[in-house]
Order: C-alpha cells, then sequence, then structure tokens
C-alpha cells in the first residue's frame, strides 16, 4: 500500500498540499523543522495542530547548524522586508532566503523515506513562489527526484501538487475542501498573530481579500 511523508510548516501551503493529498497518498507523518527561524514557535504549534487535525504523527527536527549559517532575516536581528521592500521581488527573496532550505529538508525527509519505505515526499512549492523561488520551480522537484534514483534504495517521488497553482488558487481550494485554515502560520514574524505587512502574509491576505473571505483575515492577523 502506498504512504507517503510531507514537509509540514504550518503555513498555507503545506496545509493545502496536505488536504489535496493525505487520503490519496496515504499520508502518514510531518516533518517540521526548527532552524532558529523568528516564528519557529509558531510554525511548530500551527503543524501539531494540523497534524491532530488530520491525525498525523508528528516529528520536529533541530537544524541549529542552519540557523548558524543564515544571515538572513528569518534567522537573524535583521527587519524582514515590508512594505516598498517588497516591491523588488528577487532582493526581496535574496533577504529571506536560507541556504538550500527545500534541497536539504528535502533530503532529510528522503532518508526517511528510504529507511521507513515511504513512496512519496508531499512539498508545498507553487507556481507564484517559483518566480522569485528557485527551489519551488517544477525543473528543482524534477532534479531533486532524478538525485533520489541514485541517492537512495527507495527511489521515493517527491509530489509538490500545488505545482501549477497561484496563492488565489491555493486559498480558494482550502475554502471550497473547508480545510482548517484557522489553524495556518505562514506570517515570518514571531508574534501571536499574523504581522500582516511581511511578504508571505501579504501572499496570504491578498488571496483572501481576492476569494472574498473576510473571516479569516479578522481571525488571523492583526488589525
Amino acid at each position: 500500500m502506498t504512504k507517503s511523508i510531507i514537509l509540514l510548516s504550518g503555513g498555507l501551503d503545506s496545509l493545502v498540499s496536505l488536504g489535496l493529498t493525505r487520503d490519496l497518498y496515504n499520508v502518514e507523518v510531518a516533518l517540521t523543522f526548527d532552524y532558529g527561524q523568528k516564528s519557529v514557535k509558531q510554525e511548530i504549534e500551527a503543524a501539531s495542530n494540523l497534524c491532530k487535525y488530520y491525525k498525523l504523527e508528528h516529528k520536529v527536527i533541530k537544524l541549529d547548524f542552519l540557523k548558524a549559517i543564515t544571515h538572513t532575516s528569518l534567522c537573524s536581528d535583521a527587519e524582514v522586508p515590508t512594505g516598498d521592500e517588497l516591491s523588488d521581488g528577487v532582493q526581496s527573496a535574496k533577504n529571506v532566503w536560507v541556504p538550500n532550505r527545500n534541497g536539504l529538508f528535502l533530503n532529510i525527509a528522503g532518508s526517511f523515506a528510504d529507511s521507513e519505505d515511504y513512496d512519496y515526499i508531499v512539498i508545498g512549492a507553487n507556481m507564484e513562489e517559483a518566480e522569485t523561488f528557485s527551489d519551488n520551480s517544477k525543473e528543482f522537484i524534477e532534479r531533486i527526484n532524478n538525485l533520489f534514483e541514485y541517492s537512495t534504495q527507495k527511489h521515493p517521488k517527491v509530489l509538490a501538487p500545488l505545482l501549477n497553482f497561484n496563492k488565489n488558487d491555493i486559498v480558494k481550494q482550502a475554502l471550497e475542501k473547508s480545510m482548517p485554515l484557522e489553524y495556518v502560520r505562514s506570517c515570518y514574524q514571531g508574534g501571536a498573530k499574523h504581522c500582516g505587512v511581511c511578504e508571505s502574509c501579504m501572499r496570504l491576505k491578498n488571496a483572501l481579500l481576492y476569494n472574498n473571505d473576510e473571516r479569516f483575515i479578522k481571525e488571523l492577523f492583526l488589525k
């Protein structure tokens, strides 16, 4: 019987990826990574709530070395880009880049898959973020699948169900399928609620507005 593992940050993309694949690909376990990011406590809580909701095993993996070598705003005292700073997508991406993050996360998941006989690894890579983050692209997914043909005996396949979706599409899926958006944590900051002004918040808020959903805007974001 097919079984799968998912990278679950607790954000919008990982929630919808889980909701779309849980039954079809028999997702059994979720991996959440603690690499010292500003929002780590909130991400772990969000992922834990989603795992309880979907009845998944949840593993939190600490990567202290990744924090030590990440010098951008996600893991340092530097300010996360907001407002006009987001107009330059390339520079904004550089300011929140974590070295080889998705490559590392998928290789760790690949080790679990190789050891525990998982057929698929689910990731929330999507078309919108692929425009500025190369490790969300179709080419990246294809190449890491080629890598697993050599680096594992199980040869798990990386599955990215949102590759052809933008954030508007992703939120639409969540709303139409009644996924628990109230548990989502997509903010780069470490506050009690989404800050509403970082890039990740803006993507989520704009998609909720596009889908005419005020309930979750009031529930998730600072006023």
